[in-house]
């Protein structure tokens, strides 16, 4: 097929509010050696780029995701992203379905998900690269990404519903991993009807786990509806309605003034695994909650190596299923994200560039 010279993106130029989303006609990435070019079908929406384009990963930043997207600042932060200072002018989107326009004959008009957590050094180290936070993502028509980031699926899914998966669910299978989640644990789920959340009550019941999701009581039967198989409401007193030393592993994304109590609710011998921090970065630690349990937290950022290859595997057994709540056009992506930030949704938004 005939490859543009130009195409249409969404470029982000640097930390700020939606004015620094701009709809741009720029060069169509030329793929070198060891490359493939995608043509995109559909890039999902995440805190991610939300708070890359915010700065809300600078250590100057305290507060939550939500009072930080309120209080825009045009400041630029040099540590405002996932590694030091975002490379701006950027193309964000860490999510990302299409097909594979050049590359190697086995995958060309193939259709793919790429893994947007990169590992160049091997998984022997945690160092680690981002699609869309290091180097142009896919909001865009056509994105350039490693041969090896770039997996084949054979499903009957829409692109738009392959989209919701990379992030989200790359993110919560790693939190799993790491916190080696098994039959017969019982997982604590905040954040649950959010992309990772929701993620991980699936994942989690995969592997034969009792999970109980946090969530508002609005979306309280979407969280059961996906495996849960307790829900609490968000705002509740946890541990006047699990007790104390009532799970084996908590899966969080949220952070902020609950931290607490999470380690309150581990058994002895528990885990802790951490992806976010969307309710504040900010918490309060007791030490004695952690060492006199021998519970182990775990931080969790760089995907390891089964991760993608299994969500592949578990895609095409159907053994997960996407939670598409919405899809708008790529040119939309400030009320896209105004959306996000309302959290009246249920799973995930994914943006469609124009064909």
């Amino acid at each position: 097929m005939r490859i543009p010279a130009t195409m249409f993106a969404i470029v982000t130029t640097g930390n700020g509010g939606y004015d620094k989303l701009e709809a741009q006609q720029v060069p169509t990435p030329v793929p070198a050696a060891g490359e493939v070019l995608i043509r995109v079908g559909a890039a999902g929406v995440n805190n991610t780029e939300i708070n890359t384009r915010l700065g809300w990963y600078s250590k100057t930043v305290t507060s939550s995701t939500d009072d930080t997207a309120a209080s825009t600042s045009d400041d630029q932060k040099a540590d405002g992203g996932w590694n030091a200072a975002t490379p701006f002018p950027l193309i964000q989107g860490t999510d990302c379905c299409g097909t594979v326009v050049q590359g190697p004959p086995e995958l060309l008009d193939k259709r793919v998900i790429v893994r947007a957590c990169m590992r160049p050094d091997g998984f022997d180290t945690y160092d680690n690269i981002w699609m869309a936070s290091d180097f142009d993502g896919a909001f865009a028509q056509y994105v350039k990404v490693p041969l090896t980031e770039v997996f084949a699926v054979n499903c009957d899914w829409t692109d738009a519903e392959l989209a919701t998966i990379p992030c989200a669910y790359g993110t919560a299978e790693t939190m799993l991993e790491r916190a080696k989640v098994s039959a017969g644990d019982r997982v604590l789920v905040t954040g649950a009807s959010g992309g990772v959340g929701s993620a991980a009550v699936q994942l989690a019941k995969r592997r034969g786990a009792q999970v109980v999701g946090v969530a508002s009581g609005a979306k309280a039967d979407l969280v059961a509806g996906i495996g849960a198989d307790q829900v609490c409401d968000r705002g509740s007193d946890l541990i006047g309605l699990l007790g104390e030393n009532a799970v084996d592993v908590v899966i969080d994304n949220v952070g902020g003034e609950g931290f607490g109590q999470m380690l309150q609710l581990l058994r002895r011998g528990g885990r802790y695994a951490s992806s976010g921090a969307i309710a504040g970065p900010i918490v309060a630690l007791d030490l004695r909650d952690m060492y006199l349990k021998d519970i182990t937290l775990f931080g969790s950022t760089a995907w390891d190596a089964p991760v993608f290859p299994n969500l592949i595997r578990y895609i095409e057994a159907g053994e997960i299923r996407p939670l598409l709540a919405k899809t708008f056009d790529l040119a939309d992506i400030a009320q896209a994200q105004d959306a996000f930030l309302q959290k009246a949704h249920f799973g995930n938004f994914v943006l469609i560039p124009p064909a």
